[in-house]
């Protein structure tokens, strides 16, 4: 039942202050939005109901910070509205393309009844099954009644992996203020370093540079991985104190998150020597790498790509040391919302790839503790799909001869 007090508002509007920036011109998030009402006539939909950060921030420029409260982004065939939480007052709405209304959290479930404003009931709703939990799915059943729901989310992961011209222009300064990041590391590396004192180094030139190159930005989530010795073996590892020791592998990871587009650059490196063992799997991963380069073209499958390279390392005897795929999409996604898994290097994905999408190259070998040259071994770069190949917005150098350090 749908229960609620009579004297205070489940909803309202405030359109506190002047629309902020956007990352993208209005014409750019029309453009999208065309794209989504173009698949929903197709589907038959009178509203979608969308409930991901990333599809959220795609669609209208907001980057909600959920903490516990649900979000959505209505789109219709004429209006497109954000529904936000009390506690975030006027900025959803300035920093959101169209319209936003703001739920109260004097009732229950007021964010479905927010969403209820703008579809009716008894309409064909489409919604994101990968990020709607089931109790947010019965919410949406009993307040909106759908006449029939269906799942959105494959079609918009198809339309996030092709990117305008725009998106490719942010995607290459994220790139440019990651490689600012590891020249940054770079100099912060000396043997008796803690790990977290040199990734706060890559951090804060990082952080620093996009507020120079995006005044009117909102800035979060820009953050570094920078792993040694054993942490080096997962390519997600969290930082630590670990203090650098001579002839340490090291894993340099930059993260730049420019309006949640997520950039990355990867690199394995070494304190002031390495052996020979270490050499010569680093010096195979480059190759790995490098071969991988020289794959990523229009009309090729990922898959394609990935058998190559499985090939590649099985001829020198290392595919067993391979710990997850060759590399993925970027756009809008970060470590804890977003990802287009139909672009990944894997065995597993068919997806041809095409001009405007963004991959990375990132082939990585883990070297078990105990085993001659252990540790784990990792370059990445960022290539946008061209007419005729491809071209690679990374800048950092890789390899031994630069990332031998101190």
């Amino acid at each position: 039942m749908d229960h609620q007090p009579t004297t205070r508002p489940a909803t309202y509007r405030f359109h506190n202050g002047e629309k902020a920036p956007l990352p993208f011109a209005p014409r750019e998030y029309e453009a999208r939005l065309t794209g989504l009402r173009t698949e929903m006539a197709a589907q038959g939909l009178d509203a979608c109901v969308l409930s991901s950060m990333h599809n959220i921030a795609y669609y209208s420029g907001f980057l909600y910070c959920s903490f516990g409260r649900p979000y959505a982004l209505v789109v219709t065939p004429t209006d497109s509205v954000t529904i936000s939480a009390g506690i975030d007052a006027g900025q959803p709405w300035r920093r959101c393309h169209g319209d936003n209304i703001t739920y109260t959290d004097w009732a229950r479930n007021n964010l479905w009844r927010a969403v209820r404003e703008v579809t009716g009931t008894g309409k064909v709703v489409g919604f994101e099954a990968d990020h709607l939990t089931l109790a947010q799915k019965a919410l949406l059943d009993e307040f909106l009644a759908p006449a029939r729901t269906t799942d959105i989310a494959a079609a918009t992961m198809r339309q996030r992996m092709m990117k305008s011209p725009a998106e490719i222009a942010l995607i290459r300064h994220g790139a440019q203020v990651a490689d600012i990041g590891g020249y940054a590391i770079r100099e912060a590396i000396r043997e008796g370093a803690r790990e977290i004192d040199v990734a706060m180094a890559g951090r804060d030139a990082m952080e620093l540079e996009i507020a120079k190159r995006f005044p009117d930005a909102e800035y979060r989530d820009t953050w570094v991985w920078f792993q040694s010795g054993l942490n080096t073996d997962g390519a997600h590892n969290p930082v630590t104190a670990r203090a650098l020791q001579r002839g340490d592998i090291l894993s340099l990871n930059c993260f730049p998150m420019i309006s949640g587009y997520y950039t990355a650059l990867e690199r394995t490196l070494f304190v002031g020597e390495v052996d020979a063992a270490s050499l010569a799997i680093w010096e195979a991963n480059v190759a790995t790498h490098e071969l991988g380069l020289s794959l990523l073209k229009p009309g090729v499958s990922c898959a394609e790509v990935t058998h190559a390279l499985n090939a590649f390392l099985s001829e020198r005897n290392l595919l067993q040391y391979r710990t997850f795929g060759y590399g993925h999409s970027f756009g809008v996604l970060s470590h804890y919302y977003g990802r287009e898994a139909g672009l990944e290097l894997r065995e597993d994905i068919d997806t041809v790839l095409a001009p405007g999408m963004v991959v990375s190259m990132e082939p990585m070998l883990t070297i078990p503790e105990g085993q001659p040259g252990a540790g784990g071994y990792r370059e990445h770069d960022i290539l946008v799909i061209t007419e005729d190949g491809a071209e690679n917005i990374t800048g950092y150098p890789y390899g031994p001869g630069f990332n031998v350090v101190g």
